[in-house]
């Protein structure tokens, strides 16, 4: 009777034990990855966007055009066009990026990885091939369009002006009144953005790195990386776009394509970021 008492006390204290040993450790860990692993992919989503689009914007097209539209013309004006036509670039390329994960991920995942190996390889040679001045060349060639753009404007202006004297004064005050918001250097800058970012290598980045990163992380790093060059080209004009070197820019943007490809090694597809 003493054995069966006293192995009764064991089993209560075994069990007193056990039950003060299980509670929440587990529940409480299962309860706060979801929100960590989340926030950790939309942080690498915004990093891995952000820096991509630097590289990539840096000297290119749209940046030289930013440039010389802003000494022309004023400058919020440009920046709202230009801004405006990035920004819708920037949600279309991630839409098409989301819509590719109905394919299961790891597959997606390999296939951007590739990608990004391959955006790499492509700029370091491209930039090993470069001369110091080929910023030039892509800085003369936007200077002649837009030059042809403002041979057509102030031919459409000269066209239309006696229509305008005849009917007066009062069709000048709307036009003041909305300038910088629908005026045609808003439009002229939005369109030749638009243009010149599709098919672009940075459109082609960010729909890569929405199929297989957080979306929300890419949409908003994407659009910070594109305010920052932008702001950059309309704030420094020619001055900045004389001293960037596009060939220094071509391999730094090189060896960060390749360092997320390589960086794929080592993070599972399942992982979250």
């Amino acid at each position: 009777m003493q054995n069966t008492c006293a192995s009764t006390h064991k089993k209560g204290e075994f069990g007193g034990q056990q039950k003060g040993f299980t509670p929440a450790a587990p529940v409480h860990s299962n309860k706060e990855d979801p929100a960590t692993q989340t926030n950790l992919g939309f942080i690498h989503a915004f990093v891995a966007a952000i820096s991509v689009i630097i590289v990539s914007e840096l000297g290119d097209k749209t940046f030289f055009i930013a440039a010389i539209m802003a000494m022309r013309y004023n400058r919020l004006t440009v920046l709202a066009g230009a801004m405006l036509a990035l920004g819708l670039m920037t949600c279309l390329s991630v839409l098409f990026g989301y819509a590719t994960t109905v394919i299961p991920r790891v597959y997606t995942y390999y296939v951007s990885t590739a990608l990004f190996a391959i955006f790499g390889i492509r700029m370091l040679r491209e930039g090993l091939k470069m001369s110091p001045d080929e910023g030039q060349e892509e800085l003369e060639e936007v200077q002649a369009e837009l030059k042809k753009k403002d041979e057509e404007f102030q031919r459409t202006k000269l066209l239309n002006g006696p229509g305008d004297v005849e009917t007066g004064a009062s069709t000048t005050i709307p036009q003041k009144r909305w300038l910088h918001f629908i005026s045609p250097i808003f439009v002229q800058a939005l369109t030749l953005t638009f243009l010149a970012e599709w098919g672009d290598r940075s459109q082609l980045t960010t729909i890569v790195l929405a199929a297989r990163e957080d979306p929300y992380g890419v949409a908003v790093g994407g659009t910070v990386g594109h305010c920052l060059c932008t702001g950059l080209a309309v704030i420094g004009g020619r001055m900045i776009a004389q001293k960037i070197s596009v060939r220094t820019v071509t391999i730094i943007g090189g060896i960060v394509f390749l360092a997320f490809a390589f960086s794929a090694l080592f993070i599972s597809p399942d992982s979250g970021f």
